[in-house]
């Protein structure tokens, strides 16, 4: 089974797929995916909720980071922070580009950019993550 069916068959029954999160690229350098903007996710005037947008940065972040992580090791957010730049419509798809800012033995930093379907800039997430040591 390849890394993309792993992750998506890990994340099955969970916030990810409950929210529609499509892997496309997954390696330890990134992780790129996109979500369709449905009417749950959305907020007043039928544009994404600014929650639905960080929760879907956070989750390409954690992925990146579980890629990278060393066997036993676990983690969890924690910081983050977005800029929001314009309204993502009902009835379109954002693409989420997830990009290494800081890879560490503690923590690692993720940068993802949230992009139309024109290529827009939706918003930028960055986020810390938390490198547990393995059990052992």
């Amino acid at each position: 089974m390849d890394i993309l069916a792993l992750i998506h068959e890990r994340m099955k029954g969970q916030f990810p797929s409950l929210m529609g999160i499509r892997l496309l690229e997954a390696s330890k350098d990134g992780v790129k995916a996109v979500l369709e903007v449905r009417p749950d996710l959305c907020t007043a005037g039928e544009v994404l909720h600014g929650g639905a947008i960080m929760a879907f940065a956070d989750t390409l972040g954690a992925v990146a980071t579980v890629l990278n992580l060393p066997e036993g090791g676990g983690t969890t957010t924690i910081e983050s922070k977005t800029n929001f730049f314009r309204p993502a419509q009902v009835g379109s798809q954002v693409t989420g580009e997830c990009t290494a800012l800081h890879k560490g033995r503690k923590t690692m930093t993720w940068q993802t950019k949230l992009l139309t379907e024109e290529g827009k800039l939706v918003a930028v997430v960055t986020q810390t993550q938390f490198v547990f040591e393995p059990k052992g």
